[in-house]
């Protein structure tokens, strides 16, 4: 039998820490708790989570520099909790290394889907499969190949990086400045207009409704993400 994954869940509130804990011990998940910083920090050290749950209103130092130090020493995978309008601490948690963002208050089911995506991706990171299939999607990496329900799809050379980098990171929410520094480089990062308009040419050529995304989601004044395989055979 596999072993369960562990979780440390960060938060100040007893009442969602015991939320966290009921509902991803329902899952087959083993959870560990903390409630600020220090703990989280000595805890994610001492335990070796396989996943972190962070709030990003800790009592004692912003959440974010839990981030910071962690990434220090770790690639753990962290999945923060955010309320619904911190869009700038969203980017901000983002950019330092989390791998997803979940908003209060949140479903279940949703969480625990973002982590088994988490989970998968840092599986996976030793290597990405040659080629992407998602849906009538498919993405060689190797040939430098997309096609939509076997017709091939032609892209200019900026818009196949845009994709390669979505293809890379899939079911990982990309800020716009990570996508415009990876894509365009470091000069171009206030450039967001400049971004969505590839996102509207790539959409339209993949055949993907922004209203109903199959692939390429937005995340509102944050970034995008492209759907895990798995995740992106179904509209929504």
């Amino acid at each position: 039998m596999s072993r369960a994954h562990r979780i440390l869940v960060v938060d100040d509130e007893q009442a969602i820490r015991r939320l966290l804990a009921v509902g991803l011990a329902a899952q087959g998940y083993v959870t560990s708790e903390a409630a600020d910083g220090a703990e989280a920090i000595a805890k994610a050290a001492a335990e070796k989570p396989d996943l972190v749950i962070l709030d990003l209103g800790l009592p004692d130092m912003d959440g974010n520099e839990v981030i910071r130090r962690l990434r220090r020493v770790s690639a753990t995978p962290i999945i923060v909790l955010s309320v619904r309008n911190d869009e700038k601490g969203k980017v901000l948690a983002l950019d330092l290394g989390a791998d997803d963002y979940v908003t209060k208050p949140f479903g279940m089911e949703e969480l625990v889907a973002r982590i088994r995506t988490a989970l998968r991706r840092r599986w996976q990171e030793q290597g990405v499969a040659p080629v992407y299939r998602a849906g009538e999607l498919s993405v060689d990496l190797v040939h430098r190949r997309v096609a939509v329900a076997e017709r091939e799809v032609k892209l200019s050379a900026k818009e196949y990086d845009l994709l390669k980098l979505l293809v890379t990171q899939a079911g990982k929410v990309l800020t716009h400045n990570f996508i415009l520094r990876e894509v365009w480089g470091p000069a171009h990062t206030e450039d967001v207009q400049y971004l969505r308009v590839y996102i509207r040419t790539l959409r339209h050529k993949l055949g993907d409704d922004p209203a109903q995304p199959r692939y390429i989601q937005t995340e509102m004044g944050v970034g995008y993400r492209l759907r895990a395989a798995d995740e992106a055979a179904v509209p929504g």
